[in-house]
């Protein structure tokens, strides 16, 4: 059985579908935790034998087609740019396999709808590896705030700022890939102010593109019954501190830089006293627990868990809609059906 401190028993067997950057460090955190990495598949030879080689995976599949039928394989990652997650995350679920897709789940919510609704259907889970939702502070976070340490929530603030490459050719500015900064930086403080708020009743947004015509910065409010408000911002050219903030009515909770990472956190009441300090407690990266996730849904015979159901997975991408349908920003799979 898998525990909740992110390790496996090593009886489900992993399938990592892309060998990019990601792929590599989710599979370092599932090799470090006992889970079994069993095959990788990728379109080029050069790419499958490399990261196979690695990582010390037995079976280097060339195709994605083969990574999906092969036998050995119970579980598979899908590590691929966000306008192929759809359609890997498809392949897999017919073949019988569960999902764990990276975030942004898909291109947009109708596509996660039906990722979402083959998986319900086959009796299979679809898990979004919003890592960040299974570390420990966040897991400790949701229980400060269910206690009313801090009394009412009234406001979330979260950003996700970071310098990346400008070049108009690389994935995050071209709007083919799925670039821009929502759905690479926003997912994470949007995919908070849910967790810790819930499904906005209002979005107001505003953004800033690029010349190749992805969001270079967006911000929004999110406004929710009560007052209640969740303020997010992302950025792809130029970095911040990435702190998080949650204000309630009796004292806030301080997230330190980068705060959708294993950091430690502050409660603080009213009057600026200490409540609590939170030490994160995570060795590896920290990707290892939304696996441990996974196995635990697999292992107990369900397909979606309170931590992020897929229903949820399908509201985010909702609201990431409505942002670019309010800033102007699309992308070729929104006209697809």
């Amino acid at each position: 059985m898998t525990n909740s401190n992110g390790t496996s028993d090593g009886r489900l067997r992993w399938g990592i579908l892309g060998t990019g950057f990601i792929a590599g460090l989710q599979a370092k955190d599932l090799l470090e935790n006992g889970f079994t990495v069993q095959a990788v598949g990728s379109r080029t030879p050069e790419s499958r034998r490399a990261f196979a080689g690695a990582h010390g995976i037995a079976t280097a599949h060339g195709s994605y087609e083969d990574l999906a039928a092969d036998p050995d394989v119970d579980v598979i990652y899908i590590a691929t740019p966000h306008p192929f997650h759809h359609a890997n995350a498809l392949l897999a679920l017919n073949a019988g396999k569960h999902v764990l897709v990276e975030k942004a789940f898909t291109i947009n919510a109708r596509e996660a709808q039906e990722v979402v609704d083959l998986a319900a259907a086959k009796g299979l889970v679809a898990l979004e590896a919003m890592w960040t939702r299974f570390l420990p502070h966040m897991a400790r976070i949701r229980d400060i705030i269910g206690k009313g340490t801090i009394g009412e929530v009234r406001k979330v603030l979260a950003s996700h700022n970071q310098d990346l490459p400008k070049d108009p050719a690389h994935r995050l500015n071209d709007p083919a890939l799925g670039g821009g900064a929502l759905l690479d930086l926003g997912i994470y403080p949007i995919s908070f102010a849910f967790d810790i708020l819930g499904a906005p009743q209002r979005i107001l947004a505003s953004a800033a593109k690029t010349a190749t015509g992805v969001d270079r910065q967006t911000s929004a409010i999110f406004e929710y019954a009560g007052g209640a408000q969740a303020i997010v911002d992302c950025e792809l050219d130029a970095a911040s501190a990435n702190r998080a903030l949650v204000i309630g009515t009796d004292g806030w909770i301080d997230i330190e830089s980068t705060w959708y990472n294993p950091v430690p956190f502050t409660v603080f009441d009213n009057a600026g006293n200490v409540v609590e300090r939170f030490e994160q407690p995570v060795t590896s990266r920290g990707m290892q627990y939304q696996a441990a996730e996974l196995e635990r849904l697999v292992q107990s015979g369900a397909v979606a868990g309170t931590i992020l159901p897929p229903t949820e997975s399908v509201s985010i991408m909702a609201a990431m809609d409505e942002i670019r349908r309010q800033t102007g920003v699309t992308y070729d799979a929104d006209t697809q059906h």
